[in-house]
């Protein structure tokens, strides 16, 4: 996800992650009312997809946004005119009899020709606001998908922790196994059996626990789903050259990236520029405006009643110009409210966007430090293994006690928990660097791809 290239633009990015449910819908039609997880191996990309189909955070802060879409819409009224009609229908009653029926009705327009920009503000500024809910929808998907990806790994790691128990188990119930030939044929005392006794009972143990952190993971990553912790899922695992350091860019570069599509910093940027115009509209309010009106009315009033002679059809036209003087001063503090509004959008634009460069940076950092760790789990395991394989040899030709190889399948054992943490904990780092710059729904997209390669080779 960190390969150099060429980008997307943030209304691309915005456009795929705001598509990203209806992407799901389209995969599968039943996906946010069905009950049971999808038969089959799930890989990441459709975790994600089926996730982000049901997840009712992200498809609430979706509704927001188009909420703001429509108060933005709604914003570009002031340039049409306004058109109102009336009608009436009223009955007098004077000196306890009931009089005539008079009828009426009418029709007004009336349309804003200048008001100094006030319109285009109130505008601009609904506008920033529709960009910066657009930015907290994206932010809030990533986040859920960062969620998801961190959930996916732990019961990958859990499953490789039930699987590495269970090899354990075995090399355990063969030290059993040989430690009591040997106590038959008389070399080896009695303590030695009691020993891989004790290992075995160990291993069944942390083979429990193995199942029981599996089960918990499992639960986790379908509640995320929204489906119930009772049901069974199956997921693929990560290909073994998934992260390696050739991928990773300089933290310059990551910066660089994360200014033009990292969710906070755009969205700190929308709020900046709609508090703008919001002080600009503060202001503007205080000047003069001009509007044109107009109005045609007709009335059926009976040659009794009072005002009997006033033409049926009538009507009037105007230019009309206002200006507030005096309110209080309302608008003084209206505009010197806008002017601190501003100035703190100004001050948490600044905020973010150094809490974004750490986020990077420790992101960064810890990313650099699981691969080599990783690296040195690979080598301690295969040292723990190959120990654990010579001193079982050992002991079996009387050249190492019991001791000697519990100790070393406590050291198989411990290297290969740390192995199994260090490759999954490379994989949350990486999609940590990607939640960091923005940019999580690249690493989706290239493990998608690789999935698709794997399954073609398959």
């Amino acid at each position: 996800m960190f390969i150099t290239g060429k980008r997307d633009s943030m209304r691309k990015i915005a456009l795929f992650l705001c598509l990203l449910p209806t992407l799901a819908y389209g995969a599968d039609d039943d996906c946010a009312t069905r009950t049971t997880v999808p038969a089959g191996r799930l890989n990441l990309p459709q975790v994600v997809d089926l996730g982000l189909c049901r997840n009712p955070t992200t498809t609430a802060s979706y509704y927001a946004l188009q909420s703001a879409r429509f108060a933005k819409n709604a914003g570009y009224a002031n340039y049409l005119p306004n058109v109102s009609a009336s009608a009436s229908a009223s009955l007098p009653y004077r000196n306890k009899e009931w009089g005539d029926w008079s009828y009426g009705a009418s029709l007004s327009a009336s349309y804003l020709l200048f008001d100094f920009g006030k319109r285009l503000a109130d505008v601009n500024q609904l506008t920033a606001s529709w960009r910066a809910a657009g930015f907290d929808y994206d932010e809030n998907v990533q986040n859920y998908i960062y969620g998801i990806i961190g959930a996916y790994y732990n019961l990958l790691n859990a499953d490789a922790d039930v699987k590495s128990a269970e090899s354990l188990r075995t090399v355990a119930q063969t030290a059993r196994d040989t430690a009591a030939k040997k106590f038959k044929a008389g070399s080896v005392a009695k303590a030695d059996v009691l020993k891989a006794d004790t290992t075995l009972a160990s291993r069944n143990l942390d083979l429990e626990r193995a199942k029981n952190n599996r089960e918990i993971a499992k639960g986790a990553l379908l509640a995320k789903l929204s489906f119930p912790a009772t049901q069974d899922i199956e997921i693929a695992d990560m290909p073994s050259e998934f992260g390696r350091a050739s991928e990773i860019q300089s933290v310059e570069e990551l910066i660089e990236m994360a200014q033009k599509s990292r969710p906070d910093l755009l969205k700190a940027a929308a709020n900046k520029d709609a508090a703008w115009h919001r002080r600009n509209a503060s202001f503007l309010k205080n000047l003069p405006s001009i509007s044109a009106s107009g109005s045609v009315a007709w009335n059926d009033t009976p040659s009794e009643s009072f005002n009997s002679g006033s033409d049926k059809i009538s009507g009037s036209i105007g230019i009309r110009a206002s200006m507030p003087i005096f309110a209080g001063f309302a608008n003084m503090y209206g505009v010197r409210q806008a002017q601190a509004n501003y100035d703190a959008a100004l001050e948490q634009e600044r905020a973010t966007a150094d809490n974004a460069t750490l986020d990077i940076f420790t992101a960064y950092q810890n990313y650099k430090t699981a691969q080599t760790v990783l690296t040195q789990t690979e080598t301690l395991l295969k040292s723990a293994t190959e120990s654990e394989r010579v001193t079982a040899g050992m002991y079996k030709v009387g050249r190492a006690t019991m001791l000697d190889w519990q100790t070393a399948q406590s050291e198989l054992v411990d290297a290969q928990k740390q192995n199994n943490a260090a490759k999954y904990d490379l994989f949350t780092k990486r999609a940590a660097v990607a939640l960091a710059i923005g940019e999580i729904k690249v690493g989706l997209e290239g493990e998608n791809e690789e999935s698709t390669e794997r399954a073609a080779q398959e």
